[in-house]
């Protein structure tokens, strides 16, 4: 059996239910509760021993530089305290402001005072490695000597279980990939930093062109030796080990990398050591997406969230996010797929069976909640699919692995078969459903004229 047979993988071991085997007893075919979640397996050397010998090697390499990069970014971290006298570092004020950088704004705005001011705040929280954490307010102000890289994610549920638990609670997140962190803060430098240069402002321009290197960096070296990326580098433990393609981590990686290698127009100015290593890095991660779409019955359908690093099998994440196929992480990668100038064979073939899935499992005839998330929130009841003549379509987030059949996960680690048997706390405080299919079938008439079967 190959590694990358993820249909026969998980069938052979169960890593999305435990109690699969109850599926097949007609007694219980209408029960709501089908199986438990269970706990991703983090990068270890044992584990790395199973790999073939010619395999091993880059992935030991791998983890101890992972690991010297983690111990070096915690030593200079705490020089930084002590050179400044902060026995009472603080977090980072959590908040949406980091967002901001996403905004779109004319050319000339990237030279403005306004950005400069913003560009360096977002320098003060660029860890030792190159990457920055998540959640963060980087807008407001700038981080102070000293304090702390990160925001308090530690989860607010204390359940000593809970997949979200972190190894070092003194450090969780520290420079990631997840909730749109650190490809965001180097888009924005970029910009900065090409719109500074193109005025003539190199001395300016200089320490924001010095961050987003040490930005490029950071992908490069957290990039796995199979052409993936986990959810946080230096390595974390646990889920965060996992190949990510929730929040389009891993995708982010690789348009970052092609932008950088094809010297698109904000990235003109990297050296060209680095430009020669991005190339070959965003190929190895396209070619690494195309081997994690998941095969059920022989046929190509879509993508999982997160993959077990070594295996390549779906894996959970958080209690609620269950090794699965992913509408909702799907739709971007099959966009990736159709806006390459000159796809491959296998690109396109990647395209047109998921494309062909989404088809398949559209579901119509439903709608989840009222449509107002606040009056949802605040009835007894909260947000569930209900029945609505006309409506959809519209996609689960997330389907059982062979069979297609939208599957939900609750805070207890329960999988479930209907989202209106959620804990109204995990209905109403995720995204179980989505549209994001509509617009992908949509560009998909469009290229299939191009690129036909």
């Amino acid at each position: 059996m190959s590694r990358h047979n993820h249909s026969a993988f998980f069938s052979c071991f169960g890593l999305i239910l435990i109690a699969a085997v109850a599926l097949a007893t007609p007694s219980l075919l209408s029960a709501s509760v089908i199986g438990t979640n269970v706990i991703a397996q983090p990068v270890t050397r044992e584990r790395i021993a199973t790999l073939p010998k010619k395999e091993q090697k880059a992935w030991l390499a791998y983890l101890s530089r992972s690991e010297k990069q983690k111990a070096l970014d915690k030593q200079i971290l705490q020089n930084e305290q002590k050179a400044a006298g902060n026995a009472n570092p603080k977090h980072a004020p959590m908040g949406r402001g980091a967002y901001a950088l996403r905004l779109e704004h004319p050319a000339d705005w990237y030279s403005s005072d306004d950005a400069l001011r913003i560009a360096h705040n977002v320098i003060t929280y660029q860890v030792a490695d190159g990457g920055w954490s998540k959640n963060i307010d980087m807008v407001s102000g700038p981080r102070a000597p000293g304090d702390l890289y990160d925001a308090d994610n530690l989860n607010r549920f204390p359940d000593l279980a809970d997949f979200d638990k972190p190894v070092d609670p003194n450090w969780h997140y520290i420079a990631t990939l997840d909730n749109d962190a650190t490809w965001m803060q180097i888009n924005f430098l970029a910009r900065v930093t090409t719109a500074l240069l193109a005025a003539h402002r190199d001395a300016e321009a200089a320490p924001i062109r010095s961050s987003v290197e040490r930005g490029i960096e950071y992908l490069l070296n957290a990039q796995y030796p199979n052409g993936g990326w986990p959810q946080v580098w230096p390595l974390e433990g646990g889920y965060h080990d996992a190949i990510t393609i929730n929040d389009d981590a891993m995708l982010h990686a690789i348009e970052i990398l092609h932008d950088a290698a094809d010297h698109a127009p904000e990235y003109t100015f990297l050296p060209a050591v680095l430009v020669r290593r991005a190339g070959p890095a965003a190929e190895r991660g396209v070619a690494c997406l195309l081997k994690l779409q998941i095969v059920e019955n022989g046929v190509k359908t879509v993508w999982a969230q997160q993959y077990d690093a070594l295996t390549f099998a779906p894996t959970s994440a958080r209690n609620y996010e269950m090794a699965s196929l992913s509408s909702d992480e799907s739709s971007p990668i099959v966009e990736f797929f159709m806006q390459l100038p000159k796809p491959t064979p296998a690109e396109t073939a990647a395209v047109h069976a998921a494309a062909a899935w989404f088809t398949k499992v559209a579901m119509y005839g439903y709608r989840f909640g009222s449509g107002d998330f606040r009056a949802d929130r605040n009835s007894p009841d909260g947000r569930k699919l209900v029945a609505v003549a006309g409506a959809g379509p519209i996609w689960s987030r997330y389907y059982q692995i062979d069979t297609d059949k939208p599957i939900f996960g609750d805070r207890d680690k329960t999988i479930h078969d209907d989202v209106n048997d959620l804990s109204r706390e995990r209905r109403n405080g995720y995204s179980w459903f989505n549209t994001e299919g509509i617009a992908v079938l949509a560009e998909y008439k469009t290229w299939a004229q191009t690129y036909p079967q």
